[in-house]
């Protein structure tokens, strides 16, 4: 097993999983929160182009790993209608195969052996494991408040050694839902030019928002385009997920780095995918809208239930996720073997805290992926568990 791969952590969810697989296996009813896998299907037209583009005998060859022009085109155009930003598709757009795909091969791209990127904690977790893969190191910083996130990657940067050339960061965040306002984002430029950093920036989650809130975009900060990328992904937004379509956009030297990494690698998603991807994108905002509004009526749903039981729960206003704080009762035991209690006692699988990074530890990730009566079903079988409610 070569070096770098041995430097990766246990994968912490490997132990729900397998409990979960178990369990099924015995023919057990597991409501499932863990992973972000949207239930939902893609909106018919989007899957009436992918079927249509690929009764073309054309469609079937090599695409471009990079992307197909058309593709990388309307990529820039919803740029410019979200956000207002507007991008050189020749330039400044790379189609990737799903977000993560594209945030790993980057790090390639742009690390040397034993650099060393800032990273929140908690966070997803293949801002951390890409990292490693390129045979860098992160330095996890507490994520916090947003409002103060710069001021902690400034303390990190002044005692790291070697000094840290790139900092990562994701709003709406993945697993806290936790958002950050356009503030933070003008303060992280100016941070990242004064200090010479490279900045990546995750918005995945940037369509699923609810409740007046919208997501900013890194690159809508003037400048920001000069020390940093964004990445983007259709999976949660178009539910998309199996799909892999996803896209970096921003720095030109940075898109270049993954272009040429990605030529050697692959050659780029199925074109009747990118086809329809091109179609959903110049049709609107809508079915981003109609994700957006289910996964916040979930989320009320499962929040209520949660502050019933004991939870410490911080309603979000945006991704498709709940970040709750264990009940008191439960808090010696730790996330991963709550999580693996709350699977063999009440056939609910979660997503344990500390699985996004040490600051994770005490509270765990439920992921709005069944159906309002589902997770009502869930709610039900909690109880079983669930300490006594607080006396009155």
């Amino acid at each position: 097993m070569a070096e770098r791969i041995r430097r990766l952590p246990d994968y912490l969810f490997a132990r729900v999983n397998a409990i979960k697989a178990e369990a099924r296996a015995r023919g057990v009813d597991v409501i499932d929160l863990g992973m972000g896998n949207p239930d939902r299907p893609p909106a018919p037209f989007i899957i009436e182009k992918l079927c249509e583009a690929a009764h073309d005998p054309k469609a079937h060859r090599y695409s471009a790993s990079r992307g197909i022009p058309h593709l990388r085109r309307a990529i820039a155009l919803g740029y410019q209608e979200r956000f207002g930003v507007d991008l050189d598709p020749e330039r400044e757009v790379i189609v990737t195969i799903g977000s993560k795909e594209g945030l790993t091969h980057l790090m390639y791209g742009i690390l040397n052996e034993g650099d060393t990127v800032l990273v929140p904690s908690p966070t997803y977790p293949i801002h951390t494991y890409g990292v490693l893969l390129a045979g860098a190191r992160p330095v996890t910083v507490p994520l916090g408040d947003p409002d103060t996130l710069v001021d902690r990657f400034a303390a990190a940067l002044k005692v790291t050694t070697p000094r840290p050339r790139i900092v990562l960061c994701s709003f709406p965040h993945n697993p806290t839902a936790a958002t950050a306002e356009r503030s933070f984002f003008e303060r992280l430029v100016a941070f990242a030019k004064a200090e010479g950093l490279f900045v990546i920036h995750d918005l995945a989650y940037g369509d699923i928002v609810f409740n007046g809130y919208k997501a900013t975009s890194f690159l809508e900060i003037p400048g920001a385009r000069d020390v940093g990328v964004e990445f983007f992904s259709m999976t949660k937004s178009y539910n998309m997920a199996g799909w892999r379509v996803g896209f970096m956009v921003g720095n030109a030297e940075g898109v270049a780095a993954l272009t040429k990494i990605k030529s050697y690698l692959d050659y780029g998603i199925f074109t009747p995918i990118a086809v329809a991807a091109i179609t959903a994108l110049r049709e609107g905002l809508e079915p981003c809208r109609e994700a957006a509004e289910l996964y916040r009526t979930r989320m009320e749903i499962l929040a209520e239930g949660l502050e019933k039981q004991g939870w410490g729960v911080t309603r979000p206003k945006a991704t498709m996720y709940v970040w709750a704080r264990l009940p008191e009762a439960f808090l010696p035991m730790g996330s991963m073997k709550f999580a693996e209690k709350l699977l063999q006692e009440a056939a609910v699988a979660v997503s344990p805290g500390t699985g996004f990074g040490p600051e994770g530890e005490g509270y765990v990730r439920f992921a709005l992926v069944e159906n309002e009566e589902r997770i009502r079903q869930a709610l039900r079988n909690m109880r079983k568990i669930a300490p006594a409610p607080p006396a009155a």
